[in-house]
């Protein structure tokens, strides 16, 4: 829903009534991950489910919902005789939720809303199938919540659920008894996190800083430069960075906050800067850490981490060279192969040609 969010607000705000059309599971190679919306209203339609594969069958069942005001939930897939019927014919199968949204269907949209405009986290959890009401619907942030799902035990079940979900960014269904068993799966909760973006942290304002910057903006990312020298760390030569910060390296590493969806990416390659920012980096949870360099500077590199009291096992997550093996020589190559990277590791992708591989492409997210 957060790619519509911008266009659908006015028709809420308005007091319009329309259909909303969420992916909440997907199997095999479905084009469009949970939480991907699509919204209708009248003959207008903004956002997408399938990439084009379905968006008319939802189309129309999204206009029969907002006329009939219930949630339903439909699956699409390659049908069994034709695959060019309504269906993915990408081999893909997906579950899509559409419930009518209003002021007063939805009167919690206002405040999601604004905690996603500001950054702040929130979730959704809503009944998809099982017994109680399909579609209740419940909001939950990290200290309050809002919304019935129908049952106190099941509310604190997903509401403690929720907020571990929440602190990664999670995006899924998750299954529960009828008062929030979690051994049951009677019943489905489909959960979508509304999170701040992950960061990116960007050591060096080098020429390939730049590139990397726009990188990760491109990928979604909060992206942050930091270097101890004024004359490089600049607004102007970063136009497209969230935040430059000139301040040692370690030294501002070590005074924000970093989580499992972290990129930490030292680019400066140079010992006085990465020794002590390395040494810091790898211990902190970051679920990325790079650093460019050739295989000489990671040698080098390697042995001043173990004489700075960097163990071995620290020292293996340290990913040197940065990047896949693309080849690449440019700023934009080498930010293209950190990035090819990132994805990599967050899909568990091969990294290989897909024309040397076979089954679905798209792993099970």
């Amino acid at each position: 829903m957060r790619d519509v969010l911008t266009q659908i607000m006015p028709w809420w705000t308005a007091g319009e009534e329309f259909g909303l059309a969420t992916v909440v599971n997907t199997f095999r190679s479905a084009p469009c991950p949970p939480g991907a919306a699509m919204a209708v209203l009248g003959e207008e339609a903004v956002g997408s489910v399938s990439g084009g594969c379905v968006e008319g069958a939802v189309y129309e069942l999204a206009r029969e919902v907002t006329g009939i005001g219930r949630t339903v939930v439909q699956r699409y897939g390659v049908s069994d005789g034709d695959a060019f019927s309504v269906g993915l014919t990408c081999g893909g199968i997906i579950d899509i939720m559409v419930e009518r949204v209003s002021r007063d269907a939805y009167p919690e949209l206002g405040k999601i809303a604004a905690s996603v405009t500001v950054r702040a986290p929130v979730a959704v959890a809503t009944v998809m199938a099982g017994p109680g009401e399909l579609g209740a619907r419940r909001v939950i942030w990290p200290d309050r919540a809002s919304g019935s799902l129908g049952s106190q035990r099941l509310e604190d079940a997903v509401d403690d659920d929720v907020r571990g979900m929440l602190a990664q960014g999670l995006t899924r269904v998750r299954r529960y008894g009828a008062d929030g068993q979690r051994r049951l799966d009677e019943l489905s909760v489909f959960v979508q996190s509304f999170a701040p973006p992950p960061r990116m942290l960007v050591f060096g304002a080098i020429d390939f800083a730049a590139a990397v910057v726009r990188l990760g903006k491109f990928l979604g990312y909060h992206v942050v430069v930091c270097d101890a020298r004024p004359i490089f760390a600049t607004a102007k030569r970063f136009p497209e960075a969230d935040e430059v910060v000139t301040k040692w390296p370690h030294d501002y590493l070590a005074s924000v906050e970093v989580d499992e969806r972290t990129v930490i990416a030292v680019l400066t390659h140079d010992p006085k800067f990465d020794v002590p920012l390395l040494k810091v980096a790898l211990r902190t949870p970051a679920g990325y850490v790079g650093a460019m360099g050739s295989r000489r500077t990671h040698e080098d590199r390697l042995t001043r981490l173990r004489e700075a009291g960097v163990a071995d096992a620290e020292l293996a997550r340290l990913r040197s060279p940065i990047g896949l093996d693309l080849g690449a020589r440019t700023p934009e190559e080498t930010a293209v192969a950190i990035g090819a990277e990132l994805i990599q590791l967050r899909w568990g992708g091969s990294g290989r040609p897909l024309t040397d591989t076979e089954g679905r492409i798209h792993g099970e997210g």
